[in-house]
């Protein structure tokens, strides 16, 4: 089913189905930016069900809520946990965390107080930076491109010959 389709028109109509969600333009972009505010927070594992949650507790779009979360994924989540951990630090002016020579539960556990902490101020701020442009970003797009009609991509067109469906050439 994917063969043949190029990943322009995929995403295409990725973005299509997205805004094609049910709810008016407000809500979804409610939804998507609870997500991505869940998103830059340091709950990875359990940012869905925390989304899901809070959309239905503030009975938001729960589906843009979902998707929204996806702004961290296996392979963002290092790049934007890292950036979240520096700019908490920067903004608490505390010094950079080194791992510690012992390899107790104790030294780890310190540790991870001195790490989760500025990421957790981090999340939040960046958090509510992005969740804030998504909302208005999101606000703006959706009826802009509600109407947008995905072409279909061009059939094979096929002939008999013999017994077997073989596709027709139809270079001339």
């Amino acid at each position: 089913m994917w063969r043949g389709v190029g990943f322009v028109r995929q995403a295409k109509l990725r973005l299509v189905r997205f805004v094609r969600l049910r709810g008016l333009p407000e809500e979804i972009a409610k939804g998507v930016a609870l997500g991505i505010f869940i998103g830059m927070t340091p709950t990875f594992g359990f940012q869905m069900a925390i989304a899901l949650f809070f959309a239905y507790l503030l009975k938001e779009n729960r589906l843009a809520a979902i998707l929204g979360v996806w702004i961290t994924n296996p392979v963002t989540a290092p790049f934007i946990y890292a950036i979240e951990y520096e700019m908490g630090r920067i903004l608490m002016s505390l010094p950079r965390v080194h791992l510690p020579v012992e390899l107790t539960v104790k030294a780890y556990a310190e540790l991870g107080w001195d790490i989760l902490f500025p990421i957790w101020v981090g999340g939040v701020i960046s958090g509510l930076i992005l969740g804030t442009l998504a909302y208005y970003l999101t606000l703006r797009a959706i009826p802009a491109i509600k109407d947008w009609r995905v072409p279909r991509w061009p059939r094979r067109q096929w002939h008999r010959k013999g017994s077997q469906h073989e596709p027709e050439d139809t270079k001339d």
